[in-house]
């Protein structure tokens, strides 16, 4: 029997580690080919420290042309421009198209900058969404330091990740006591949640108590229920609402420094495939991460569909974080053996949850399990620990693409993160 063609969209965190993963899972039976949009993974986590040059972009990225080679699976860094898939086929940027016997599509989010006006980092904004991005961001962070201005830091409505918001908030508190002018920045955290520490999962443990804390205790005001209408240089308009999503008040804030994570939508390559894709193009799957209509299609990561955790006044995705990413991993590689093998899928993600929110000089850690409330595990903390297992956190993870390695880990990273929580209370 011929081997059938695995070709996986996207390397980022879902995608690089499916394709080691399905690779290992079908190895004799099906040759793997990963499509992405440039030659390099780079670990996204980091990006809040890559914004206050804490890190170089160089020494979070990864080449992986080479790496994908020595683990015998195909790589094309051109790109997709769109995916045919009533046809199994997907043309690529660079002119050429591939065809599939599956495909598995883990191509994260497109960021919608143009939902705003003004807002994002060709704009009037700093992202720190990708590595690039993050870069400028430090340049405009240096520009800050050198002129003190407030700052103002949060989430856009629509957005559906927000720790690296409350990281990043952090973490500028931290960059700037250690440079000796954090009196002279104020600094606002703005957000659609509707309290502080919802984190588009209604929170998880005392993450609402633990959040608003560091807030009081870092002298960094907040606005919650808040909706961009427009940012101009050095100014950005907001509404605060009410409960029933009416108009509360208006807010124009002044900055010289602002990051807002934006709303998220699917990539271009997938807008408008009725029965592929929802009206916001992401990717519509069953609990076993397939999509209903293609069946051949597995869809992963923070590409997929998922309803909110329930009504907010304005709208809050839920994250999904790597913990879960990595679960749907390993289903989507267990159902394609399973495929292979002539069986019925029967592998469903567990979903669950775990968080290092990096403060710079300590941070909080959460474990939800299941991520969508009600819960067997809630289960919140803080600490100088925290900085330090997202340190080791990111080397491990690096080390884990470099080498091509499929197991999974993060059921490890949190329960040694419940460990080390336990050994420091003792």
């Amino acid at each position: 029997m011929a081997e059938s063609h695995v070709v996986v969209l996207g390397a980022g965190l879902g995608g690089t580690i499916a394709a080691y993963e399905i690779r290992a899972a079908l190895k004799g039976k099906a040759r793997v080919t990963v499509v992405n949009k440039g030659d390099d993974y780079w670990f996204v986590p980091s990006n809040p420290w890559v914004a206050v040059g804490w890190r170089e972009p160089e020494a979070i990225r990864v080449n992986l042309p080479p790496i994908m080679a020595k683990q015998g699976i195909g790589f094309n860094g051109s790109g997709a421009t769109r995916v045919h898939p009533d046809e199994n086929r997907m043309d690529l940027g660079d002119g050429t198209s591939i065809d599939y016997d599956y495909l598995v599509i883990a191509t994260g989010p497109d960021l919608a900058w143009d939902e705003i006006e003004g807002f994002g980092p060709e704009r009037n904004t700093v992202s720190i969404c990708e590595t690039a991005s993050a870069a400028q961001a430090h340049a405009k962070f240096e520009e800050l330091c050198a002129n003190p201005r407030p700052i103002v830091v949060g989430a856009a409505q629509g957005a559906s990740c927000y720790g690296p918001a409350y990281e990043m908030a952090m973490t500028l508190d931290t960059a700037l006591k250690r440079r000796g002018i954090r009196h002279k920045v104020p600094m606002t955290f703005v957000t659609p949640e509707p309290y502080i520490g919802h984190l588009g999962l209604d929170g998880v443990g005392d993450t609402k108590g633990m959040l608003e804390s560091e807030m009081r205790d870092r002298h960094i005001k907040w606005i919650t229920n808040a909706k961009v209408a427009s940012v101009d240089e050095g100014t950005i308009h907001m509404v605060e609402v009410n409960e029933d999503g009416s108009e509360k008040k208006t807010h124009d804030l002044d900055f010289g420094w602002c990051m807002l994570m934006p709303p998220f939508r699917g990539v271009p390559a997938l807008m408008g495939l009725e029965g592929l894709v929802n009206p916001r193009g992401f990717v519509i799957v069953d609990k076993h991460q397939r999509n209903p209509k293609y069946q051949n299609v597995f869809g992963l990561g923070v590409c997929i569909a998922i309803p909110p955790t329930g009504p907010t006044p304005l709208p809050v995705g839920v994250p999904k974080t790597g913990f879960m990413i990595e679960s749907m991993v390993t289903a989507v590689a267990e159902n394609l053996k399973e495929l292979h093998a002539g069986q019925e899928t029967t592998h469903e993600a567990t979903w669950n949850a775990v968080c290092l929110a990096d403060f710079g000089d300590g941070g909080v850690a959460f474990i939800a399990k299941p991520q969508i409330p009600p819960r067997n595990t809630n289960w919140a903390s803080e600490g100088k620990w925290v900085h330090l297992a997202k340190i080791g956190f990111e080397k491990y993870f690096l080390r884990k693409v470099r080498k091509g390695q499929s197991e999974p880990f993060f059921e490890k990273l949190a329960m040694h993160a419940m460990g080390i929580k336990k050994l420091e209370m003792n």
